[in-house]
């Protein structure tokens, strides 16, 4: 995605700037928004880049460093901490090959911790991207990761 013609698709309007980031952010394979991104922003919006690092720094769906594709996050609130996500997050690092806050070589998951995510009455819950997964096993959490791999190679081809 071009990241000009997306700022003039929303008419240069501050107001739009967190959906400006949030699209561009997610068209790219390494979902973060890099350094010279916020200086081209900031001087094609005509807004500091103090202003954007502020909004990329608070949101915790943005990111100034690299991260995969798909972001799982993992919900350790206290309903889902009894319900086992604890045994979710050695299941995903195991099957990843990689720790809580680490990306797959291939670039495709990235593990984050996150607090509640609204699924308190099927915890344990993972939310990846905007979907959300509940009453998690250790074959579901299987299936689901092979699909978003079969999709992220598929979107490559």
């Amino acid at each position: 995605m071009d990241l000009i013609n997306l700022i003039n698709h929303y008419n240069k309007q501050t107001e739009n700037l967190i959906p400006i980031l949030l699209d561009y952010q997610q068209s790219k394979d390494d979902n973060c928004i890099t350094e010279d991104e916020v200086k081209l922003i900031a001087r094609e919006m005509q807004i500091s880049e103090s202003r954007i690092y502020s909004i990329l720094t608070f949101y915790s769906l943005f990111s100034v460093k690299r991260r995969g594709k798909y972001i799982i996050q993992v919900c350790t609130d206290i309903p889902c901490y009894v319900n086992g996500s604890t045994d979710i997050i050695r299941i995903l690092e195991d099957s990843l090959l990689i720790k809580m806050g680490e990306t797959t070589p291939d670039g495709v998951f990235t593990l984050e911790y996150t607090s509640c995510i609204g699924c308190c009455d099927k915890s344990p819950a993972i939310r990846i991207d905007s979907e959300t997964y509940g009453n998690l096993t250790a074959s579901s959490l299987s299936g689901i990761l092979a699909e978003y791999r079969r999709k992220f190679y598929e979107d490559r081809e």
